[in-house]
């Protein structure tokens, strides 16, 4: 099977564009706001894990310095539990403006010292990025607009991975659309993401910060709803998410279209970005964008 083109934009993209929350720059900028510093590596190479705090704030602040319970309803999969004192936490150190500008700073800095200042095909990377965002409709998303909010960086570099940044949040931002529209809340869709990937239940949903108790109710309503029996995804379960996701990849179609023919040329320059970025430790060798590009393809 295929991978959709919007799932293979996605997995391309994912390691470019995430890496800023793994990279030691933007941890080093952080701590020197007053968070603590990266908690530690995991994988080979190792890859340095965020502070909570310091993830939740710098990623919100695109929203404005808006309280945690907003930036736990646009993230949509962490518990609010978790998430609203590491926000609160996160403004009793630092301000929006500052740590967003620290969070660009940092993700240029580790793409910089990857693949230094001008990689092969920077400016027909930033063209066409430039042309997949530009259709996109800020409705209902709230963390693409708040990165439409910010102006585009000069520096080239920066303008690329702020584009690239663009797409990610407007695929998060529609993914959530889609399982919400399923009927979904945030534990039951951890919970069938993980064996949609192939995963054991519960293991990737940990980084989501939810208690035994709530993954216990979350996966007693799945049963009883058909969607997972035995630990495992029925047929209606597996239809469900894959439903979810090709619902996901349908809004994305804007910027499909507005790319054309050249979206193999695209692919061409981000995949070889994202080997290196990976091979130097600057992102986990498996993110959620290849293992959900792997389910389908």
């Amino acid at each position: 099977m295929t991978t959709p083109p919007a799932r293979a934009l996605g997995a391309a993209l994912e390691p470019i564009t995430g890496q800023v929350y793994f990279s030691p720059e933007a941890h080093a900028l952080y701590a020197g706001l007053g968070f603590r510093p990266s908690p530690g590596a995991m994988g080979e190479p190792p890859v340095a894990l965020p502070d909570g705090p310091a993830y939740f704030t710098s990623r919100g602040s695109v929203l404005g310095q808006v309280p945690g319970e907003l930036v736990a309803a646009a993230f949509g999969v962490f518990n609010p539990e978790v998430v609203v004192p590491a926000v609160d936490r996160g403004w009793s150190l630092t301000d929006a403006a500052t740590i967003c500008a620290a969070r660009t700073e940092g993700a240029v800095g580790q793409l910089r010292r990857v693949l230094g200042d001008a990689p092969d095909g920077l400016a027909r990377a930033d063209e066409l990025l430039a042309r997949a965002v530009a259709p996109l409709r800020p409705e209902g998303r709230a963390l693409f607009s708040g990165l439409l909010s910010l102006d585009v960086p000069d520096d080239p570099l920066a303008a690329m991975w702020r584009r690239g940044d663009l797409l990610r949040e407007f695929r998060g931002d529609s993914h959530i659309a889609a399982w919400i529209s399923a009927g979904l809340d945030a534990t039951e869709i951890g919970l069938l993401t993980e064996l949609y990937w192939g995963l054991p239940m519960r293991t990737y949903i940990r980084t989501r910060a939810w208690t035994d108790d709530q993954l216990d109710a979350a996966e007693a309503r799945l049963v009883d709803r058909g969607l997972v029996a035995d630990g495992a995804l029925t047929d209606a379960g597996r239809t469900l998410r894959e439903d979810v996701e090709a619902r996901t990849d349908a809004q994305l179609q804007p910027a499909i279209d507005a790319l054309g023919g050249d979206l193999d040329e695209l692919l061409g320059l981000l995949r070889p970005w994202g080997a290196a970025l990976r091979a130097a430790g600057a992102y986990p060798a498996d993110g959620p964008h290849d293992l959900a590009a792997s389910a389908s393809g």
